[in-house]
């Protein structure tokens, strides 16, 4: 990622850096020095078994470190209802990342993000800081939809003006950050691939603080973008690939994890998979992607990038049979010159093609054009040196940047370079890399920030993060993506015109308005498009140019993953025992819950409320389970009468309260009471008050 060459060859030390703090070692200021200072015994130690854990964990990992700044300054708040503050995250751990969401760098680290989440869901708070490279990242709602897209599911700072950034010193994407908590910054690390580090790290700096005292483990609830997007039968569509003979088109509906089989007048024909996000061989139904891309077609087989699980996936649309055909499953940490197809780790396949019987593969991770000979047991580097650039050349020596999308014109292939945006030349016979459109060979690294939205001839032409291109009779059609906008170039005269859109983001067609679209195929005087933004595919009848929308009949979203009930276990709570009860019999009963809540904050109807009633003595009993109800300053639930079964029940609560009732900060807690009953004809109560202080916390 651009600014990454600047810590590509400091990443691993500064990972061991981390690394040996897990050790003893110390880190000491911003520079991540290792502090010298050993005790006169520490050598014989470290040779022998490792010391009790109470020794350990009785030692700061980040002794003597300054305040953290503060996250002040963004534009806007993401993923929660208003800004947060490092005074409201105090005892947690917290973990900046800051990234910007057009970098393939950053997406890998998102995983490991949600792994850290899981792992520690009530110790540590990921923040996430978009701290944008393109204009187009600058925008709110785009970076909005990039949070929906990759799923993420922590705040977001829209860091547009990168103050937050230079508070922190941050020079690359991605970059994180440590935030003790007491509110102390311990350092900083930069790259991707650093989950195991992370987790040596966290798991000692978790064990100090909850030990010392200084760890809330309170849950926090956030409000999610996710939840604001409203099913849709396509959802981030990414590339479109047309079959001319057969009539019809294959659409990977990213984010539904599947590919979509049309007929050109929108019949729905097929989908190829569950839905799911997953890995898993089969047949249509039960076979599963992660986030899909390009595809290729060759005879019957349809191959697919399936980017996310950074493998290769066939399709055998005879048998209706989904195979793999390369990778591990798992990400390629390390550049790799490749290996046997089912050995070798893969990085981000992006788009693929089919010339003369190999198969090329833009592998965006490592930045590079791998191939594959169809029927050999062998995958490759075919282009690329895997330096992040715009460099031409030979095939060893050129340097790409984020390969997109790839379209073929007999031994030759033009990809786009989205990161520098760029539109690429490869010639397969003269092993030959040219660039016809945007920037090349300036001064290390400079392409990459080279962009804009200009017409223009060859190098003085500027798109911005262009994701899709396709070759039709002398011209290229290209999907400037980050200006919402359709170009084409004249492969005479490489010149770049503007051929649609109006340069807003928007969902007109009349005049027409894309939104980030990534993925063009051409069928006849048809041109179709996936605005991946608007969740749809648009068609352009090239007679006229008039822009219409493509609907897929009968098509629906995936049936959503089966949701747990609402049960739910109170652990690590003390249980507190009221007095008996006596109610009248047959009578429908209400319980309140008044918390008395620390200062500022209030109890909120958007944050989950949910309760189970049910019998101490036999678990299988429940009365009742499900929401619960806030009302002002108390959460009511109302039971059905219990038809005179006397006894110790259990009522179990879990409600959310945030800053002024709806902060960016809102807390979960959990409580459980035991409640004796007893039934008479005399008993007149028919509410239950319950009282609980949280003031503290």
């Amino acid at each position: 990622m651009p600014g990454m060459q600047v810590f590509l060859n400091r990443t691993h030390f500064i990972a061991s850096v981390f690394f040996l703090a897990v050790t003893g070692i110390l880190l000491c200021g911003s520079s991540l020095q290792a502090d010298e200072k050993k005790p006169a015994n520490e050598s014989k130690q470290s040779e022998k078994t490792p010391p009790p854990k109470k020794e350990v964990i009785e030692k700061n990992p980040f002794p003597n470190r300054p305040a953290a700044p503060s996250l002040d300054g963004g534009k806007e708040w993401l993923n929660t209802s208003g800004e947060i503050t490092l005074k409201d995250l105090r005892g947690k751990v917290v973990l900046i990342d800051f990234w910007t969401y057009c970098c393939i760098n950053c997406m890998h680290v998102l995983p490991d993000l949600a792994y850290l989440e899981k792992k520690y869901p009530n110790e540590l708070v990921v923040i996430g800081c978009h701290s944008a490279k393109f204009e187009n990242e600058k925008e709110t709602d785009n970076i909005r939809r990039a949070i929906q897209r990759y799923e993420i599911k922590h705040p977001v700072i829209n860091d547009s003006d990168m103050t937050v950034w230079r508070k922190y010193g941050v020079r690359a994407w991605p970059s994180m950050v440590l935030i003790d908590p007491e509110g102390k910054y311990c350092g900083h690390l930069s790259g991707e691939g650093n989950r195991e580090i992370l987790v040596k790290v966290l798991d000692r700096l978790i064990a100090y603080h909850r030990d010392k005292g200084t760890l809330d483990e309170t849950p926090f609830q956030f409000e999610l973008e996710s939840a604001k997007l409203k099913p849709t039968p396509l959802k981030f569509p990414g590339k479109i690939l047309a079959d001319v003979p057969h009539q019809r088109l294959f659409i990977s509906d990213s984010n539904h994890n599947r590919i979509v089989i049309t007929s050109l007048d929108g019949k729905l024909i097929d989908v190829i998979g569950s839905g799911q996000i997953g890995k898993k061989d089969g047949d249509y139904k039960t076979a599963s992607f992660d986030h899909p891309q390009g595809m290729a077609l060759v005879g019957n087989t349809l191959y697919v990038a399936d980017t996310e699980n950074h493998m290769i996936r066939t399709v055998d649309l005879s048998k209706k049979k989904v195979q793999t055909l390369a990778g591990t499953g798992e990400q390629a940490r390390y550049r790799s010159p490749g290996g046997k197809l089912r050995e070798s780790a893969l990085n981000s396949p992006w788009a693929l093609a089919e010339i003369n019987g190999v198969l090329y593969i833009c592998m965006a991770g490592p930045h590079q054009i791998w191939s594959h000979k169809l029927g050999s047991d062998e995958i490759g580097v075919y282009a690329g040196s895997g330096r992040e650039d715009i460099t031409n050349g030979s095939l060893e020596a050129s340097a790409f940047a984020q390969t997109s999308d790839i379209t073929v014109d007999g031994d030759v292939f033009y990809v786009v370079d989205s990161e520098g945006s760029a539109v690429r030349k490869v010639d397969t016979k003269k092993g030959l890399v040219t660039t016809i459109a945007g920037t090349s060979d300036l001064e290390r690294g400079r392409s990459l920030f080279e962009f804009g939205d200009k017409d223009g001839i060859g190098n003085k032409s500027r798109l911005q993060h262009p994701l899709g291109v396709l070759f039709d009779k002398g011209r290229l059609f290209v999907a400037d993506t980050y200006n919402h906008k359709l170009k084409t170039i004249d492969l005479k005269t490489n010149e770049v015109k503007t051929f649609l859109g109006t340069g807003n983001d928007g969902d007109a067609l009349n005049p027409v308005e894309f939104s980030e679209p990534s993925g063009l195929a051409l069928v006849g005087d048809r041109l179709f498009v996936a605005d991946t933004n608007n969740h749809r595919i648009c068609v352009v009848n090239l007679k006229d140019n008039k822009v219409s929308e493509f609907k897929v009949k009968g098509l629906a979203p995936p049936s959503p993953a089966k949701k747990s009930d609402n049960s739910f276990t109170v652990t690590g709570k003390q249980t507190v025992t009221v007095p008996s009860q006596k109610l009248a019999a047959n009578s429908p009963l209400k319980i309140s819950v008044v918390p008395k809540l620390p200062a500022e904050f209030k109890l909120s109807p958007l944050a989950p409320s949910k309760f189970s009633f049910k019998s101490d003595t036999d678990t299988q009993e429940t009365v009742l389970k499900g929401k619960a109800k806030v009302a002002g300053d108390q959460i009511m639930i109302e039971l059905p009468a219990l038809k005179n079964q006397e006894g110790t029940y259990l009522l179990s609560l879990r409600f959310g309260y945030c800053r002024d009732g709806v902060g960016g900060l809102c807390k979960q807690h959990t409580a459980q009471w035991k409640i004796p009953i007893q039934i008479a004809a005399d008993g007149k109560m028919k509410q239950i008050s319950l009282a609980l202080d949280l003031s503290k916390d």
